[in-house]
């Protein structure tokens, strides 16, 4: 996976996922590289922990859980809230996924994730990377939360079908 320092639009299915690192919701800090080297990976961008929107989007991706690890799949939230904000987040949901912080919006820029709603909230997109790093598919809505979801899981059954 490439270490692109910038991008200028949002990633298409074909293109190298570029790899980073974050911390997640305790702490620790998670490697897209390191994920990625034991399978696919869901990479999820939402706008704000706890918000009606992003509160649905994340539980449709905890009640579908089970069917991204049967796929050998991992399932990773990103947002500019805090680490400590995402432990809470993942503690009052029961969110069995990881949640990583991306501050300054470095990640988000990398992956070309334009805001929504006139530029006033931060974009809403989904990536399924596969485990050779490369992105099937992208799903960009910032209303429909739970078709993120069912989008995922498909591009997770298309790239299992390659």
């Amino acid at each position: 996976m490439s270490n692109q320092t910038s991008s200028t639009q949002t990633l298409h299915a074909g293109d190298t996922a570029p790899d980073f690192s974050l911390p997640q919701q305790n702490g620790s800090i998670v490697r897209l590289s390191e994920l990625v080297a034991r399978g696919p990976v869901v990479v999820y961008f939402y706008p704000r922990d706890e918000t009606p929107g992003c509160t649905a989007e994340a539980c449709a991706f905890r009640d579908a859980y089970e069917d991204f690890k049967a796929a050998g799949a991992e399932v990773v939230g990103i947002s500019s809230d805090s680490a400590e904000s995402h432990a809470s987040f993942a503690n009052h949901r029961a969110l069995p996924f990881l949640l990583l912080s991306d501050r300054d919006g470095v990640v988000r820029k990398l992956y070309g994730v334009k805001p929504a709603f006139f530029g006033l909230v931060p974009g809403r997109v989904t990536f399924v990377i596969d485990s050779s790093g490369t992105i099937r598919h992208v799903f960009n809505s910032a209303i429909n939360m739970s078709r993120h979801v069912t989008e995922a899981l498909a591009g997770l059954q298309r790239a299992a079908a390659r």
